[in-house]
């Protein structure tokens, strides 16, 4: 098993920015996919960023140049730093861990930004 905690989400203006942290714990060494999902009300969830295990990034074409995801292997952390915000970023904002036959979500923060 692997637990997933999200946090740094809340309300910002347009333009502004924001740091998403997830932390793991638990069976972490088979994870070979990290990535960051976001669901607005009323839409399916899509795929934000992604980093594998060998430091392969994937990100939204929404969001290229805006977003980065990195990692701290030390710390256990996903981070996702989250740069000229946009109102149309508001959602739910999910971490996720992929490992083989296995899937992990968090329980999501919430991102807001006004505009």
């Amino acid at each position: 098993q692997v637990q997933l905690v999200e946090s740094g989400g809340g309300l910002v203006q347009a333009g502004g920015s924001l740091r998403l942290s997830c932390a793991t714990s638990g069976s972490i060494f088979g994870i070979n996919l990290m990535g960051w999902y976001r669901q607005a009300p009323g839409k399916r969830r899509e795929l934000v960023a992604s980093i594998s295990s060998s430091g392969r990034i994937n990100f939204a074409d929404s969001v290229k140049g805006r977003f980065t995801i990195s990692r701290d292997n030390a710390k256990n952390t996903l981070y996702l730093q989250m740069n000229s915000l946009k109102p149309e970023d508001t959602a739910v904002y999910y971490c996720n861990a992929k490992s083989t036959g296995y899937d992990y979500w968090g329980q999501g923060t919430q991102v807001t930004v006004s505009s």
